[in-house]
């Protein structure tokens, strides 16, 4: 993951178009070696052109691009490959050096050219080439593939694992630059958690397009914002983003009105929400996150989605129950003894590895897979509206948007259909033509509002937000937050789980039972089972379940004189993070300077020179910093597992 001497890549004066849309007008964007940088923009802004722009794909129509030529760059292929090699030579084909040193190997073998066969073994010992079996091995492992796959053909994998196969590809490739378009899209919880860790590590220059907001929240320390054909730098994450688009919109008086009508939803919900509040920490996480949406409000002034589920129909209690059963495939069993219950205002999110049953529960719960043993129970007003993936199979492509509603609600009228459709920003042509050329970001918001159309008193969610952009994932937040139905969803969004349910189950080893603490300790949980990013083997690993109460006490009292022992690391850590934190943040100001193109001119040289200096000297700290951090975070982990 070392990187090489990066230049800068600056972007002078490039105007591009696709058709007849202009994407970029007279653009300049200065990028330093190894920024963090979240894409973010509307669908159809051209976000994925830029990213074609900048890999050679498309030539600017003016202006130029310097930079490029002397880095490495890496991407994620879109395309799903149906190669019959297997999963570990197809990310280690993506090490190109490495790949084209093993294929001249083999020739130098068959043709027992001896001298040759030596020359490429020094070759391959100088560029890491005998570990790359190990690193493909870890990719896969934390991409969340199974121990044996490693030797599956490609073209036996479905196309959402395809996808995770092109980003472990895009990571085995040694880079200075990496673009990830959309890289947690077909990853679950878990994956999403690793890859997020392995980006935090990556030392290169990272361009993304993504809407999980927590991802970049986690991943980048800059904002390039696309609209009305430019490229605007916003410093921070994608929150510090949000906060001061709402501020630059706020003081525009076009969107006043519409601003103040949006705060005025969102406080009248807090009013209730608050009212009807527990002391629970998920209920008073979820009312602080409200809170601070009445800040952000602005941010999605413009958005084009305005949707609400309608009140929930007279409801059954319960809803629906399951007891004593036992969920599978066939004679296979996946779950259990599962007991649980839904009533009216259930909203329950659903945490646990890819394999482990989420979408079997779900399936059980919809009745599409029948029980194995036990009972289901569904009330008589129970009305489920089931989202996952087949959804958008299941779409009629000849027909339209309005027309998809029509059917599900022949008695409704024209105009109501498409005032409905509209809110998903199905408007004009979009609501009348035929689905088929739809992205895959348009089927999925047509397939949850057939959901809403259809108003259902209980949600079903299995990854809702695959494909949707960030203001869509932000409508669909608020909607799920004011709907009175039950909920349950699984989902990688941690932000969309954070604020949307109020309890977590766990679904691990065959069971399903309550989780106790939060997203955030599950997302340690997971760090602390895959470290490495190795291949996991499920029995080594209790779940994270709480005990009863004695063996908490008994717990709590270990906890303690396990903290004595670990105190001086600890405090090493802190004191190295926050060295760390002081290095990056002087770096950042030195890196802000330097992208100020008037530095560049003659009469500023000498400062220039010594930025550059200082520059450097402030990343071999940083640098001799981390090694310390990681020392020590080894030693602890060491002793961690010494006194557990």
């Amino acid at each position: 993951m070392w990187v090489r001497f990066a230049s800068m890549i600056i972007l002078r004066n490039i105007s591009l178009r696709r058709g007849s849309k202009t994407l970029l007008n007279n653009v300049d964007l200065t990028i330093q070696p190894g920024q963090r940088i979240a894409l973010t923009g509307a669908n159809g802004c051209g976000k994925t052109s830029l990213f074609a722009l900048l890999q050679g794909q498309l030539g600017a129509d003016t202006g130029a691009i310097e930079g490029l030529d002397s880095m490495r760059m890496a991407s994620m292929a879109q395309e799903v490959s149906a190669t019959s090699e297997n999963a570990r030579d197809y990310l280690i084909g993506g090490n190109t050096e490495v790949f084209a040193l093993r294929q001249q190997l083999q020739a130098a073998e068959q043709a027992e050219d001896f001298s040759r066969v030596g020359q490429i073994h020094n070759e391959l010992e100088a560029c890491d080439g005998y570990d790359v079996e190990r690193q493909a091995d870890l990719l896969l492992a934390g991409l969340g593939f199974a121990t044996g796959d490693s030797a599956r053909s490609v073209k036996d994998f479905s196309g959402g694992w395809r996808i995770r196969l092109n980003l472990g590809r895009a990571l085995m490739c040694p880079s200075d630059i990496l673009l990830l378009d959309e890289p947690t899209n077909h990853l679950d919880l878990d994956a999403t958690v690793w890859l997020q860790q392995w980006l935090i590590a990556y030392r290169g220059t990272l361009i993304m397009v993504s809407h999980d907001r927590d991802f970049i929240d986690a991943t980048c320390q800059q904002i390039v914002h696309m609209e009305q054909q430019g490229l605007q730098l916003y410093k921070g994450n994608y929150s510090a983003f949000e906060r001061q688009r709402a501020e630059r919109l706020a003081n525009q008086q076009a969107t006043y009105a519409r601003q103040q009508q949006r705060v005025a939803e969102i406080d009248d919900f807090v009013r209730r929400f608050r009212y009807k509040a527990t002391k629970a920490k998920q209920a008073q996480s979820r009312l602080k996150e409200l809170e601070r949406m009445q800040l952000i409000a602005p941010a999605h002034i413009d958005s084009p989605f305005r949707f609400r589920f309608p009140e929930a129909a007279r409801a059954s209690d319960p809803m629906l129950k399951l007891e004593k059963a036992r969920l599978g495939h066939g004679d296979t069993a996946v779950l259990s003894q599962v007991d649980l219950v839904l009533r009216p205002g259930s909203r329950i999110g659903l945490l646990g590895r890819n394999g482990a049953g989420k979408s079997t529960l779900l399936k059980s719960l919809t009745g599409v897979l029948p029980l194995l043993a036990g009972e289901r129970f569904s009330g008589p007003h129970c009305s489920i509206g089931y989202f996952d993936q087949q959804q958008l199979e299941a779409l009629d492509l000849e027909a339209s948007a309005a027309l998809h509603l029509q059917r599900a609600r022949p008695q409704a009228r024209e105009q109501e259909v498409l005032d409905f459709i509209g809110g998903f920003d199905f408007r004009g042509d979009n609501a009348t033509k035929p689905i088929a050329p739809f992205s895959g970001g348009e089927k999925a918001r047509l397939a949850l509002a057939l959901i809403v159309w259809q108003q259902p008193n209980l949600l079903i969610l299995d990854e809702p937000t695959n494909h949707l952009d960030m203001e869509m994932r932000h409508a669909l937040t608020m909607a799920l937050q004011e709907y009175t139905g039950a909920v349950v969803l699984v989902t990688h969004d941690r932000h969309l789980l954070r604020n949307t349910v109020e309890e977590l189950l766990l679904v691990h080893d065959g069971s399903v039972d309550v989780y106790e603490d939060d997203v955030a300790a599950y997302e340690r949980w997971i760090l602390q089972q895959n470290p490495e990013a190795r291949p996991r083997q499920r029995e080594t690993h209790a779940a994270p379940v709480v005990e009863n109460a004695a063996t908490r006490k008994q717990q709590r009292k270990e906890s303690a004189e396990q903290r004595e022992k670990l105190k001086p690391l600890r405090s090493a850590i802190a004191r190295a993070e926050k060295q760390i934190d002081k290095a990056s943040t002087a770096l950042a100001a030195i890196e802000e300077r330097l992208s100020e193109p008037s530095l560049y001119e003659e009469s500023n040289k000498a400062e220039l020179a010594d930025l550059v200096w200082e520059q450097g000297k402030l990343r071999n700290e940083a640098e001799q910093l981390e090694e310390s951090w990681l020392q020590f975070q080894q030693e602890l982990e060491d002793l961690e597992q010494s006194v557990g």
